[in-house]
Parts: structure tokens; sequence; C-alpha cells
């Protein structure tokens, strides 16, 4: 952690909605003038789409049928500890770009599947903002928890989480739906050691809840929509929240437990925009001071 150099970072597995978490972060850089570094978490995985289907067959010809993205061995988790690090003590670092499909491709001048070149952060940023799969992760060899400032969980309840991968994978990659279930399968275990336990790490975790049936997210043929939902938002450490006031400014609310706070859906982006606003404003307000 540090003042000088303050990072934030945001994890949830694939299709858990992270991306759009993102994005109302952006708008709340722009609108404040927040200088971010970003970090994208695929841009820390091992290996790059070809590679990582040759080492998928390989290990399953040993026995592992559950080598996948979520574990350690997939990823340069060490390396990214390092980035974290060296931006805390430093404000510099290198990331570089994942390339999902097409509209990347022509974005960043990469084919998809592959990798982009390792690029310097911009210089004088006030935060290294990180979004992915491991941004609070806690293993034997590596902590990245220790040196974010600020550590936000972004957390549907299962059966949501399937239906927006599903539907994310069939819609945008092309996959069938047999697909993205041995994905799932072959995740589980990397999932319950490595994403779930990141959860007791976080600061704050929004946690997406459907008010509909997705008993079966398999044969589910849309996703929830956000009036249908509503979000369960935790506090590691409640003290300084100002529950009231988040009660009386976000219609429909309440509390269920003494951390946390129930939200219709809908409401999640200006609960978004009370609660991490200042704590943004604050973060910078202390990298400012301490630079002085």
């Amino acid at each position: 952690m540090s003042e000088k150099h303050p990072i934030i970072s945001v994890t949830g597995s694939s299709g858990a909605g992270t991306s759009s978490v993102k994005r109302t972060f952006e708008r709340i850089f722009r609108r404040d003038g927040v200088a971010a570094a970003f970090i994208e978490g695929d841009a820390f995985h091992r290996y790059d789409r070809t590679d990582m289907k040759r080492v998928m067959a390989e290990q399953e010809k040993t026995g592992n049928d559950h080598f996948s993205h979520f574990g350690p061995e997939a990823n340069l988790l060490a390396e990214l500890e390092a980035t974290f690090k060296a931006y805390g003590e430093t404000g510099a670092g290198k990331t570089r770009h994942y390339v999902h499909d097409q509209e990347e491709e022509e974005l960043y001048g990469a084919p998809p599947g592959t990798f982009t070149e390792w690029t310097e952060f911009p210089k004088s940023t006030d935060l290294l903002f990180y979004e992915g799969l491991h941004g609070a992760v806690v293993t034997e060899t590596v902590n990245n928890a220790q040196h974010a400032d600020l550590k936000i969980g972004v957390v549907p309840v299962i059966n949501l989480e399937w239906i927006q991968k599903i539907h994310r994978d069939k819609e945008v990659r092309g996959y069938s739906t047999e697909a993205v279930m041995d994905t799932m399968l072959r995740r589980m275990p990397d999932y319950v050691h490595y994403i779930c336990p990141q959860f007791t790490e976080t600061d704050i975790n929004f946690q997406r809840v459907p008010t509909v049936d997705t008993s079966n997210p398999f044969v589910a043929r849309w996703i929830p929509t956000a009036d249908e939902s509503m979000v369960v938002i935790r506090f590691r450490n409640p003290s300084g929240i100002d529950f009231p006031y988040l009660v009386s400014m976000i219609h429909d609310s309440f509390m269920s437990r003494a951390n946390s706070i129930v939200i219709p859906g809908g409401k999640l982006d200006i609960a978004m925009q009370l609660i991490l606003t200042p704590m943004i404003l604050q973060l910078v307000e202390q990298k400012r001071r301490a630079e002085r």
C-alpha cells in the first residue's frame, strides 16, 4: 500500500461483470479529473490462445483436467505482484493487452488470441487501476492483496455468473453451450481455491442476486436484467460508512446486516458513485499531500 502511488483493484471471475464496474470507475475518473494507469487482468495470462490450448492438452494427457486461467500456473502472478509493488514505490510499471476479438485487433493491431508488446504506464498518474481475476489473490508465494489500497469484489450468485458467461461466450465469442460448460467444469477447482478466497480480502463486495428463476442457467434464454435483481453491498470494515445517508439516497434500499446494505439492481451505478467517489478522492488527496 502506498500514499504516493495508490492502487485500486477490482476482482471477479469470468462473467462476473467486472467490465461494467470498470466503466463506472472510468466515469468517476473523467468527472473528477483523476489520471489513472490501467491493468487488464488478462494481460498477465502466461499463455496466448494457441499456447493455452496446447498446454491444456498436455496437462490432460497427464491426468490434469482442471488446468485453467483461474489458477496460478496459467498466469504471471509473481510478475503482477511485482508490478503492483513497483507502482506503489515509484508510480511506474509496464502492462500489455490480450486481444480478444477482431474489434480489439483493429484497436491494438495484433491478431485475436495474442498479446501486444509490453509498454510503460503513462507518467504522472494519480493511481493504478486493476480489473481482472487476481487483484486480491493470496497464495503461498504471492500476495497481491497487501499492495492494493482499495479492493473491490464483483460477485454475482453463481447461477447468475454462469448465465452471464454463457451468453457472453456464445454471442460474442461464438462458443457452444457445451464448450462453455466444459470450461466451467475445468475451472471449478481453481475457482474454489483461488477466486473465492479473494472476496475475504476485498474491502467492498457487490453481489448481484436475481429475483427471477435462474435454477437452470444452461437453458436460460436471457440474462436477468438489473431491474430483476437486488445487489448486496458488503463492507469489510463498516466504520466510517454513513449507512443512513446511503439508505436515504438510494430508494428502496435497506440494511440486512451491520456491514451490509441491499439495493435495487437498477441503482447499482448510483450506489457505486455515492460509495466510491469519496474513497477515490481521499486516495488522490492523500497522494497529493504526501508529495508536498
